[in-house]
Formats: C-alpha cells, sequence, structure tokens
C-alpha cells in the first residue's frame, strides 16, 4: 500500500459523505475507496490520466467519474464537511518550510529602495 492511500481512520471519515451507499438509489459505489485512492494518487503525482497505474482500473473510467462528481458537487460538498471539523496533524510553518529570498530578508546593507520620482525632483 502507498503511502497516499487513505487510512481505515481516514476512510471511515469519509465513506458516509460519497456518493454510492447502498441507501443511495442507483449503481453502488463498490470500489469509492479504490477510485479516491486514485485520485489521490493523481493529485499527488501530478499526473496525466493516461499515466494512472492500471491498479486503480481503466483510467479513462477514472477520468469520467471523476467529471461527474466534479459536476455534481460532490468535491466541493466533501471539502466543506471535512473543513468544519480540521485535521491540524500537519500544519506547520517554519523557517524550514518558508523560506525568504535573501534580497527581502535584509542581508548586507539592509533594504535598498531606490528614489522615488517626488524626491528627486525636490
Amino acid at each position: 500500500m502507498s503511502r497516499r492511500t487513505l487510512t481505515d481512520q481516514q476512510w471511515a471519515r469519509v465513506e458516509g459523505l460519497l456518493p454510492g451507499k447502498r441507501s443511495d438509489p442507483g449503481r453502488s459505489g463498490i470500489d469509492n475507496r479504490l477510485f479516491v485512492d486514485a485520485i489521490l494518487w493523481m493529485a499527488y503525482n501530478a499526473a496525466r490520466w493516461r499515466d494512472l497505474p492500471p491498479q486503480f482500473g481503466k483510467w479513462t473510467g477514472v477520468h469520467a467519474r471523476f467529471r461527474r462528481w466534479s459536476h455534481a458537487g460532490v468535491w466541493e460538498r466533501l471539502f466543506e464537511s471535512l473543513a468544519e471539523d480540521p485535521d491540524f496533524e500537519y500544519v506547520l510553518v517554519d523557517s524550514t518550510i518558508s523560506k525568504v529570498h535573501t534580497d527581502a530578508s535584509g542581508e548586507k546593507g539592509g533594504l535598498r529602495l531606490p528614489p522615488s520620482d517626488a524626491r528627486a525632483a525636490a
């Protein structure tokens, strides 16, 4: 299992929010977890649809389902409901993550601004 697939705890949190439950009319989403894992793989790797590994199914089917869910607003509803109870496990910002360009850090000689037009005219 790759590190980008959902854990059982994460899946339990998301499962009820997705279409295809037994209580929903129409076809059931037996492979919803595999589908969501495929989308996470695509997002993590910034890959083209054709590069989707065969273990996730045919890329054409995954793409069609992604489009259906997008047009139906499934992803928006999922993100909105997860945003109500955020998981801050991986939220950390410090100087090792957010670097500032040396020009903005006041290095060697401080900040140098060009003279403004008004000051130059005076």
